[in-house]
């Protein structure tokens, strides 16, 4: 960079993103901002959640009300008749009884138009709190491909597979034209069978599954399939003595286990000691907690889908959670763009102007960031390391060589380019 234009470039650049850092550097003091928006969005729906069931309760006395009038209204035509000499009294009965309904009729509209008016305002109320074009920061062509549309069909597909919305997948299959292997269907089918199963406290299909897959589970040091066998222990506990011979004949499960969990073998056996009393009126009530159901389905999710290959989370949900995570940030960032007129510095590719931090929970592989260009590297832009031990990108390595020599940036030794060798994290 040796032209004055070329710097005067990068410096307007630089201090775009600086000017955006600085606004992001703002992002957690508006975080609570946004809360409030939320905070105020949930109030208007909250009122008009509050207005529907009084507006419930008030049609059905208001309704009752004008049936029981009605009906004492028949009951004294049917009992007394109609006589000449009570036309006149019979008149005005009807019509206060007509007038009686269309003032309910009246009334119970007029309540509807309030309710419609505060449904309006809860979409004033999002419309005011939140920016709902968010087109500036999505590139128009992402979905033009076939392929593309073909993975996002794909993705929600095996979404709905993980969530046991099997018919829905089916019919949006059907609708899609995408092809699911029943290969691949399978592994999805079975695990939603087991854990519907471990919610409703039903630990065999959940115990002979993992007895079939022991020694996977072992290979991954899980321990799987002793908390079931000490959930399912733990439920002959509750059924009280009536339960002692056959937990205790149970007990011999353990064994498998005795060199890992030595100690949480001890504690079951020990409460046997109280059963007569109660496990929980004893030092070992802490065994008949219930968030121990919870734990067990979130345990078999983690290790079936360490077996089948698959990610804890669907890939759609994290996508999804990733993108609300990024973009208020980006959102910023465009502003930020747009008022300093600097249009080429996001281009809308394969890269963002700034570094976007979703947390550890995103964290699924290794990163690397030239200490040179200061760039994350990328599979066209890969890490290379020097003979000397030093890692730079290939981008850096590129410009740092001269005449077919490379001096290293970081000690003086000088080298080959093409002795650098392509680094896989």
């Amino acid at each position: 960079y040796t032209g004055s234009a070329v710097k005067g470039a990068a410096g307007r650049e630089l201090s775009v993103l600086t000017a955006g850092g600085q606004r992001l550097g703002r992002t957690r003091v508006a975080s609570s901002a946004a809360m409030e928006q939320c905070a105020c969005v949930e109030r208007e729906l909250e009122k008009v959640l509050h207005r529907f069931v009084m507006y419930g309760h008030l049609s059905e006395e208001s309704l009752d009300e004008l049936l029981r009038y009605v009906c004492e209204l028949r009951g004294q035509l049917v009992t007394f008749g109609v006589q000449d000499a009570d036309l006149s009294v019979l008149s005005q009965s009807m019509a206060q009884c007509c007038k009686n309904i269309k003032d309910t009729v009246q009334m119970l509209a007029s309540r509807h138009k309030d309710i419609h008016g505060s449904v309006s305002k809860v979409g004033k109320a999002i419309d005011r709190n939140f920016d709902a074009e968010v087109s500036a920061v999505v590139a128009e062509t992402v979905w033009d491909s076939q392929d593309r549309q073909k993975f996002l069909s794909e993705s929600i597909v095996e979404h709905l597979y993980r969530q046991g919305m099997l018919s829905v997948a089916e019919d949006l299959c059907q609708e899609s034209g995408v092809v699911i292997d029943m290969s691949l269907k399978q592994p999805f089918l079975e695990l939603n069978r087991i854990l519907e199963a471990l919610r409703m406290q039903d630990l065999r299909p959940a115990l002979e599954w993992a007895v079939a897959n022991r020694q996977r589970l072992l290979d991954l040091n899980s321990t799987l399939e002793f908390k079931l066998h000490r959930l399912y222990f733990i439920s002959l506990l509750n059924g009280g003595m009536g339960n002692q011979l056959e937990a205790l004949q149970y007990a011999r499960h353990f064994q498998p286990f005795a060199a890992q969990h030595q100690r949480d073998i001890q504690i079951l056996m020990g409460s046997l000691v109280y059963l007569r009393h109660g496990i929980e009126n004893s030092p070992y009530r802490s065994l008949l907690e219930t968030n121990q159901w919870a734990e067990i389905c979130n345990i078999f999710t983690r290790d079936a889908c360490a077996l089948l290959g698959l990610s804890v989370e669907s890939p759609l949900s994290v996508s999804f959670a990733s993108g609300c995570m990024a973009l208020p940030v980006l959102m910023n960032i465009k502003q930020v763009i747009e008022q300093r007129q600097c249009s080429g510095v996001w281009t809308h590719k394969d890269e963002l102007p700034i570094e976007i931090d979703l947390g550890k929970k995103c964290w699924y592989h290794s990163v690397f960031a030239c200490p040179i260009l200061r760039q994350q590297t990328s599979e066209s832009n890969p890490p290379m390391k020097l003979i000397c031990g030093h890692v730079i990108s290939r981008d850096a390595l590129n410009k740092l060589t001269n005449a077919g020599k490379l001096k290293c940036p970081y000690c003086p030794m000088e080298q080959n380019p093409s002795d650098a060798k392509q680094i896989f994290f």
